[in-house]
């Protein structure tokens, strides 16, 4: 079953924005973008415009919102394009907590979406990098949220549990059995990419505060830049290969405008070249980190996927399903391109 998005009600609203100091509203307008569990509006003002925000459920414990505004507060002071957060008018917080609930104010971010140009997915690189020095000196006493998408048992937990989540949906019926089949590859699959991983070196590298989810969706671009880079629901602490490979990942998928099991299964292997060189002129990566792209890739494709369909049987609107039969695709491709990705990852001008 598809969840369905949660909405501002007009008297949360109102009781919301009685905690700023802002221009009379003119205008509200819904943002239906990203979480489901986390409504959205834009605000508009005769001052400017205003993104008003309800962290999800799970995602709103002090703790960890404490954690992200203090990254967003460092990065500002290091010249990083983020969000700036508005304050409540009594308290000067940089987050309201009401009725158990918890609210975020940011000035609204302007810039253009992602066009799939390669001198926009080389800045992107770029960025990463900047980001992952910015925050290198990056101390706060707030425990940012455990665990990552890598070896987690989370994951296991989820492809175990995705059978029964999505068995009810009328695209399984008569495919049982393909999707036990799916789901056990997806595993075995899973975990010889951790252990690769893992031979690589991963247990030595340093950590270092991630952004989490770094994908086209959560930056705004201006010309060939990126102008800003939003959403760090997700930030935590892990090696820098986290967030390379994720981007990388994320910057070559292809969709299409049909259901998920119709999408191509190869990836835009310029773009992800692309985005590895953006990162890479910035900051050096060592062959282990540079061999453990690929299975990472793997990793992070199966892991944002079976999560949330284990959990409510779907991928935000799209079917768990045909979501499943394109990530094995998807996977395979992967690995039969490994030796063609591999040369230029472990090319020696990376070094």
């Amino acid at each position: 079953m598809v969840p369905e998005r949660e909405h501002f009600s007009r008297d949360e609203l109102t009781r919301v924005l009685s905690h700023y100091e802002l221009d009379p509203v003119e205008k509200v307008r819904e943002f239906p973008r990203g979480s489901h569990r986390s409504p959205k509006v834009i605000l508009k003002t005769a001052a400017g415009r205003y993104l008003l925000k309800r962290r999800a459920a799970g995602r709103d414990r002090p703790g960890r919102v404490a954690f992200t505004h203090a990254l967003l507060w460092h990065l500002r002071q290091k010249g990083f394009p983020v969000p700036a957060l508005v304050l409540t008018r009594d308290t000067q917080d940089s987050s309201l907590r009401l009725d158990g609930r918890v609210y975020e104010l940011y000035e609204y971010a302007e810039g253009e979406h992602y066009s799939g140009s390669l001198d926009l997915t080389l800045h992107a690189g770029r960025t990463l990098a900047k980001f992952h020095r910015a925050v290198r000196d990056f101390e706060t006493p707030w425990r940012p949220p455990g665990g990552t998408y890598h070896d987690a048992d989370l994951v296991r937990q989820g492809l175990q549990a995705v059978p029964g989540s999505v068995s009810s949906h009328d695209s399984v019926v008569g495919h049982e059995a393909e999707l036990l089949t799916m789901t056990q590859e997806l595993l075995e699959r899973y975990d010889a990419a951790a252990a690769a991983v893992r031979q690589c070196g991963y247990e030595q590298w340093p950590a270092t505060t991630l952004h989490g989810d770094w994908h086209p969706g959560n930056m705004l671009f201006a010309g060939p830049r990126v102008a800003i880079v939003l959403d760090f629901d997700s930030a935590r602490r892990g090696p820098p290969s986290l967030d390379v490979a994720n981007g990388m990942l994320q910057f070559s998928i292809l969709r299409g405008g049909g259901e998920p099991e119709e999408w191509p299964e190869w990836f835009d292997l310029t773009r992800m070249r692309r985005f590895f060189e953006g990162y890479r002129s910035r900051v050096r990566l060592d062959a282990g980190q540079r061999r453990a792209a690929f299975p990472l890739m793997t990793e992070a494709l199966i892991a944002e996927s079976v999560v949330p369909i284990a959990a409510t049987g779907s991928l935000g609107w799209l079917p768990g399903f045909g979501v499943l039969q394109m990530v094995c695709r998807k996977v395979r491709w992967l690995e039969r391109e490994t030796p063609a990705i591999s040369a230029w990852l472990l090319d020696k001008e990376s070094e």
